[in-house]
């Protein structure tokens, strides 16, 4: 099932059937962004980043699914069948979803090594800052990591984990790759496909290197974690380039998987970046419920 690693000499084709909607960039600035991810000190503005809507089209590419590379757009996707009941029970999903999502993995990119280090689950009703771990849809063109913070944040999570070696696990390529999918579980939305706010993801190779704006994402101190989370991370926000290419696939359900490439260290030709944003679909019905979503953060080692 490899989709990584297909030699592909269909480009994609804008004759897609598209939907338009306001995508929100990152307007230029002098100094570098910052974002908290918490309510910050009296005082202190919770980002000094603003940002611009433009109206751009995002097609629907669930027709040329098959056609799409992690290694040259960014992103690919997948049907895949889930195990998970679920996915509000963080013991099932670090048991079930984890070692399911490893296997997928390495037959998507050929990757020899999985490590999943993060999950979040997001849902804007469910969603209480402060009291819980869910998140709302984030409605920022952005990128997770960036070319520094892809070996910092490697560095951390494989010694939080008690990996060895990890010098040597760095020297060969790797990759952070978002593994996304709608978590539906309950009553009559367990068959309801996303509707509200559903994820976009922009081809990598549409994307200027000077597009790409390193930020600041200041955390909080937690306690529970084996690492000190009061740290500076940093990603990438977007500037608006007319030459971006939005894509996105329609009515997701459980079991379907999008992979988004967040950072990849190989410098010779590969996709590394794939900006992605939730977005306001114009065709859902006013009264979809809100969007549950689960997306994992890994780290996948290719061969050396």
């Amino acid at each position: 099932m490899s989709l990584n690693n297909q030699v592909l000499d269909k480009p994609i084709s804008a004759e897609l059937p598209y939907v338009e909607a306001n995508l929100s960039y990152l307007i230029p600035m002098a100094e570098k962004p910052v974002n908290y991810t918490y309510e910050p000190p009296p005082g202190i503005p919770r980002t000094n980043a603003t940002y611009q809507t433009h109206k751009l089209p995002i097609y629907n590419a669930r027709s040329i699914s098959e056609n799409i590379s992690l290694d040259r757009e960014g992103f690919a996707f997948t049907g895949h069948n889930t195990n998970v009941r679920n996915f509000y029970d963080e013991d099932e999903v670090r048991r079930v979803y984890y070692p399911e999502a490893e296997q997928l993995l390495k037959e998507v990119t050929g990757g020899t090594k999985v490590v999943i280090f993060d999950h979040t689950l997001r849902n804007a009703g469910q969603s209480k800052p402060g009291e819980n771990n869910i998140k709302e849809p984030a409605k920022r063109v952005h990128n997770d990591f960036t070319a520094k913070s892809g070996y910092t944040r490697a560095r951390l999570e494989l010694a939080a984990q008690g990996i060895d070696d990890i010098d040597t696990l760095l020297k060969q390529r790797f990759a952070i790759i978002n593994v996304w999918r709608a978590m539906s579980t309950t009553g009559y939305a367990y068959a309801t496909p996303i509707q509200e706010s559903p994820l976009a993801v922009c081809d990598a190779q549409s994307i200027a290197i000077t597009d790409l704006v390193a930020g600041d994402l200041v955390y909080r101190v937690d306690a529970k974690r084996l690492v000190a989370r009061h740290r500076i991370g940093e990603t990438y926000g977007v500037t608006y380039n007319s030459k971006h290419k939005w894509f996105y696939f329609p009515q997701m359900h459980r079991d379907e998987a999008l992979f988004i490439k967040c950072f990849d260290s190989a410098e010779d030709g590969y996709a590394r970046f794939a900006a992605h944003t939730a977005f306001e679909d114009p065709t859902s019905p006013a009264n979809a419920p809100p969007r549950e979503s689960i997306e994992l953060r890994t780290f996948v080692f290719y061969p050396a």
